[in-house]
């Protein structure tokens, strides 16, 4: 039998032998600090974060907790995972759910992702921009936010709107199935102090 070479939709990349992998693959790889992730079969992987990264991780689950407040009706997760068998398997900096019923025993049981927030710096805006974000997209993300270290700014997709919105100033967000006040996002605030584009 021939074998045939796949070819790799990466920035830079030739045609090779590149393996594919599945979901029951994850487990084999090393617990090295390194985010492994699948995209339709191939790995992603990326470094740990550096501190301006989970400064502002940490600063956007605490507004999304704030405004959700005591709501039992809502997780918001860090990390979480959006799962799609066989070969998908992306880790967002941040995750909201609803809660329906028990908490799911695997991330393949979700399938309702309100919104999905990657902190993009030099090592991942690439993939953040041009892969993860359509991939969330098609998943069936409601709304993704890349949130760009370099830009100081936050560019929104949505299922309705698949390419990517900049915002500087404010963001509104109305999560799906929820009738309150939206949610506010003060874009310049979230940056104050932040340098580095790690």
């Amino acid at each position: 039998n021939m074998l045939m070479a796949t070819p790799i939709a990466m920035p830079m990349a030739m045609p090779s032998l590149v393996p594919k992998y599945t979901l029951s693959d994850l487990d084999r790889f090393p617990n090295d600090g390194n985010r492994y992730e699948l995209l339709d079969g191939f790995l992603l992987v990326t470094p740990a974060p550096k501190s301006p990264h989970q400064i502002l991780q940490s600063m956007l689950v605490r507004e999304l907790t704030f405004y959700f407040g005591r709501r039992p009706s809502v997780y918001v997760l860090t990390p979480g995972a959006v799962e799609v068998a066989p070969g998908t398997h992306l880790e967002p900096d941040v995750l909201v759910i609803p809660k329906t019923g028990k908490p799911p025993e695997s991330w393949l049981a979700v399938r309702d992702w309100w919104l999905a927030i990657e902190i993009s710096g030099r090592g991942s805006r690439v993939y953040d921009r041009d892969f993860k974000g359509p991939a969330y997209v098609r998943a069936g993300v409601s709304t993704y936010w890349r949130v760009d270290l370099r830009d100081r700014c936050v560019y929104v997709s949505t299922r309705a709107q698949p390419g990517e919105v900049r915002h500087e100033a404010q963001l509104h967000w109305s999560p799906p199935d929820l009738t309150t006040e939206p949610f506010e996002l003060d874009i310049p605030a979230l940056f104050e102090g932040i340098e580095g584009d790690e």
